[in-house]
C-alpha cells in the first residue's frame, strides 16, 4: 500500500509502547513524541512530507485535527485502559479526579458508574478545551477534596508541579492495533478515492470532446484543455466562477432550470461552430449541475469524410496480434520469432500446417506487426468458393461482365487489400486458370476485372496457407512450379497440436475463460484426469478441436469444474477418443506416421457411422472443416 502513516504520541511511555506494538506487527509507521502544540508542529511538518494519515491521543489529537486538512484517528481509551488508570489512582486515594478532553472524558464516563459501585470510591471529572484550563481544574478539584488526578501528560505535569499525586493513562496493546487498523483503513479508502479522481482527470484531460461542466451555484468545476482550446479561455481564469458571467451562450444554466438533456445542438462560440451535449447531473431527484461536451463540427465532417473513404473496407481488419497466440512451448515459440522477423519484410509467406492449428491467426499477427498494419487485412478461403465465384471475388468485375453481374460492377479482394495484405487461406485448393491469374498479378502487382481491359496497379503483401503437401502437388503437375516458388519465399511452418502439448493447460483455460463468458456459465477449472485424457488424445483437428470440445464441455457441464466424465460426454463418449500412446503400444512395427494415420481414419469411419454419414455434423463433432473431412475421405478411398 503506497500512502504515509504517523503516529504523534504525546508522552514518552505511549511512544514507547507504540513502538514495540508496530515493530511486533512489522507496520511501516513513524512514531513521534511531542504533546500539544509540540505535537501539531510535528503534525505539520510530516503532512507537508507526505503524510496522509495521523494517530494520536487527547487534547494532541484533537489540536492536530483543529489546525491540518489531514484526517486524525484518535487513540481510543479502551475500558481496562481506564480500569487500569483508576486501579492504580486508588492506591494513593480514593478521592479520585479525571482531567481531560470531551473524548476522554467520554470514554471514561462508561465505566466511572460501575467502578464507583464496585470500590466506593469518590470520582470527580473535569472537561478541559485547551492547556491554559488544566491548572485552574486541577487546583479547583483539589481544593474539594480530590487527592489524586487522572489524566493525559499535560495534566500529569502540570499535578506534578503543583506538588499533587497523578497517574498517567496509559493506553493498552488493544487500543494501538485498533487506532492501526482504523487508520491502514482510512488511508486504503483515501488512496481509492485518489486513484479514482486521478482516473477521472486523465479521462477529462485527455477525452478528444470539450467538457465543461457547473455545480449547483452554476460555477465551473471542469473545463479541460480541449475546452481552453475551443473558447479560447483559461482554465486557471474561468473556474469557480458562474459560467454566465465568463462564458456566452452555453445554455447550462438553462439546462439546469430544466432539468431536461439536450443532445447534438448547434452552439456558436464566437467564429468557432461547435455540436453540444448538455446532460444535468440530478442526485436523489434534485438537479445539482449540468456537464456539457462538444467538438468542433469541423472536427466533426473531417472524421465523417475519413470514415466514409474507408468504408469500403470495412471488416478487413486483422485483430489477433502475436501476444494473442496461446502458448509458450519451445515449438511454437520458435515459429513465433520466424513469423516476427517475416513481419519485418515485405516477401511473400507460405504458412503451412494441418487444419486448425491456427494459419491465420499467423498470417494477421504479420500484418499486424508489419508497416502495413493500419492497412486493409483481406482474408479468402479459396476451397470455399467455386472457381468462377472465386475469381470474381479475387479480381472484381465490370457492369455487364456476365449474367447476373451487380449493376456498377464489383471492386476485387485484391484492390479492397491495396496497400495492405491479402490471406489465401487453403491455396493449394484453386484451379490452374486461377493459379495463372494470381502468377501474373504476383508479378506484375497488377490486376485487370473480369470483363475489362483497364489495369489497375495493386500494392498487396500475400499470405498464403495450405493444410496439404503442397511440394508433392508441384511433383503431380497438380500445382504450378513457378507459382510455388513465388508464394514459398518465406515459409513458416505450423506445429500441430500433439507436437506441442505442454501449450494444452494454457490453452484449455483460455478457452474456459472466453467461452465461459459467451455461453454466460460460470466454469473455471478443470479437473487434472480431465486435462490428462486431453493431453494424451493426439488432436487431429487440432486447436480448433479442442476449442470444440471445451465449449461442448461448458454446455454440458454441471458444475464450475470440469471433469473427465464431462471430456466423455462432450465427445460423445467416442471410444475413439483415446491417447496415441495406447494405438502406438498396438502398432510397435509401424511408424509413428502410420499410427496417427490409421488412428485418424479410425475415428473418421466410427463418427461417420455415428452420424449415418451427415458430414456437416461428423466435421463438427471431429473439430475439422467439411473440406478437410472430404479430403481425409477421399484418402480413405470413400466413393461420393
Amino acid at each position: 500500500m503506497g500512502g504515509k502513516i504517523i503516529f504523534i504520541a504525546p508522552d514518552k511511555k505511549l511512544a514507547e509502547k507504540a513502538s514495540e506494538v508496530i515493530r511486533k506487527f512489522d507496520e511501516k509507521i513513524n512514531i513521534y513524541q511531542g504533546s500539544l502544540n509540540d505535537g501539531l508542529e510535528i503534525a505539520k511538518r510530516e503532512v507537508e512530507g507526505g503524510a496522509n494519515i495521523v494517530i494520536s491521543r487527547g487534547g494532541t489529537g484533537n489540536l492536530i485535527k483543529q489546525n491540518l486538512q489531514v484526517p486524525v484517528v484518535n487513540l481510543e481509551t479502551s475500558g481496562f485502559d481506564i480500569i487500569n488508570s483508576i486501579s492504580k489512582a486508588v492506591t494513593y486515594s480514593t478521592d479520585i479526579g479525571i482531567i481531560g478532553f470531551k473524548n476522554l472524558i467520554s470514554d471514561f464516563d462508561k465505566i466511572i458508574e460501575i467502578m464507583r459501585n464496585t470500590f466506593s470510591i469518590k470520582i470527580v471529572t473535569a472537561i478541559i478545551n485547551n492547556e491554559i484550563e488544566i491548572s485552574k481544574n486541577v487546583k479547583q478539584l483539589y481544593e474539594q477534596g480530590i487527592k489524586v488526578f487522572i489524566g493525559g501528560n499535560a495534566v500529569i505535569n502540570v499535578t506534578n508541579y503543583l506538588g499533587y499525586d497523578g497517574v498517567l493513562i496509559e493506553s493498552g496493546d488493544e487500543s494501538i492495533l485498533e487506532a492501526v487498523h482504523h487508520a491502514k483503513n482510512l488511508l486504503e479508502v483515501q488512496l481509492k478515492e485518489k486513484e479514482k479522481a486521478e482516473i477521472l482527470k486523465s479521462i477529462i484531460d485527455f477525452a478528444h470532446d470539450g467538457i465543461l461542466s457547473i455545480d449547483k451555484d452554476k460555477r465551473i468545476t471542469v473545463f479541460n484543455p480541449v475546452a481552453e482550446k475551443v473558447m479560447q479561455k483559461s482554465a486557471e481564469n474561468v473556474i469557480g466562477e458562474i459560467v454566465d458571467d465568463v462564458i456566452e451562450n452555453t445554455r447550462l444554466g438553462t439546462v439546469f432550470e430544466t432539468g431536461e438533456t439536450e443532445l447534438g445542438e448547434i452552439q456558436y462560440i464566437g467564429d468557432v461552430t461547435i455540436v453540444t451535449n448538455r446532460v444535468p447531473i440530478i442526485v436523489e431527484g434534485e438537479v445539482r449541475g449540468v456537464v456539457a461536451t462538444f467538438q468542433e463540427l469541423e472536427s466533426i465532417q473531417k472524421t465523417e469524410r475519413k470514415i466514409r473513404k474507408k468504408l469500403f473496407a470495412k471488416g478487413h481488419v486483422a485483430k489477433i496480434r502475436f501476444k494473442d497466440i496461446i502458448g509458450a512451448s519451445g515449438s511454437i515459440s520458435q515459429v513465433k520469432e520466424k513469423a516476427k522477423q517475416f513481419a519485418e519484410v515485405d516477401s511473400t509467406v507460405m504458412i503451412l500446417g494441418e487444419t486448425g492449428t491456427g494459419k491465420e491467426l499467423f498470417a494477421q499477427s504479420i500484418h499486424n506487426a508489419s508497416q502495413r498494419e493500419d492497412k486493409p487485412f483481406v482474408a479468402v478461403n479459396c476451397a470455399a468458393l467455386p472457381e468462377n465465384l472465386l475469381e470474381s471475388e479475387l479480381f472484381g468485375y465490370v457492369e455487364g461482365a456476365f449474367t447476373g453481374a451487380r449493376k456498377g460492377g464489383k471492386i476485387g479482394l485484391f484492390e479492397l487489400a491495396h496497400s495492405g495484405t491479402i490471406f489465401l487461406d487453403e491455396i493449394s485448393e484453386i484451379s490452374p486458370t486461377l493459379q495463372a491469374r494470381l502468377l501474373r498479378v504476383i508479378q506484375e502487382k497488377e490486376v485487370v476485372r473480369i470483363g475489362d481491359d483497364r489495369i489497375t496497379p495493386v500494392d498487396v503483401r500475400i499470405i498464403a496457407a495450405t493444410n496439404r503437401n503442397i511440394r508433392k502437388q508441384v511433383e503431380k503437375g497438380e500445382f504450378r512450379e513457378d507459382l510455388y516458388y513465388r508464394l514459398n519465399v518465406l515459409r513458416l511452418k505450423i506445429p500441430p497440436l500433439r507436437e506441442r502439448k505442454e501449450d494444452i493447460p494454457e490453452l484449455v483455460y483460455h478457452f474456459i475463460k472466453i467461452k465461459s463468458v459467451e455461453l454466460n456459465k460460470y466454469v473455471n477449472k478443470i479437473a487434472s484426469d480431465a486435462l490428462d485424457k486431453l493431453n494424451a488424445y493426439h488432436w487431429p483437428g487440432n486447436i480448433r478441436q479442442l476449442e470444440n470440445i471445451i465449449e461442448r464441455s461448458i454446455v454440458v457441464s454441471k458444475g464450475k469444474e470440469i471433469g473427465a466424465d464431462t471430456i466423455s460426454e462432450a465427445t460423445d463418449n467416442s471410444p475413439n477418443f483415446i491417447g496415441i500412446e495406447t494405438q502406438s503400444n498396438k502398432s510397435s512395427n509401424m511408424s509413428s506416421e502410420g499410427v496417427l494415420k490409421k488412428v485418424e481414419f479410425d475415428m473418421i469411419k466410427k463418427v461417420l457411422e455415428e452420424t449415418k454419414g451427415n458430414r456437416a455434423l461428423a466435421a463438427e463433432r471431429l473439430g475439422i472443416s467439411a473440406t478437410t473431412l472430404w479430403r481425409r475421405m477421399k484418402d480413405m478411398g470413400y466413393e461420393d
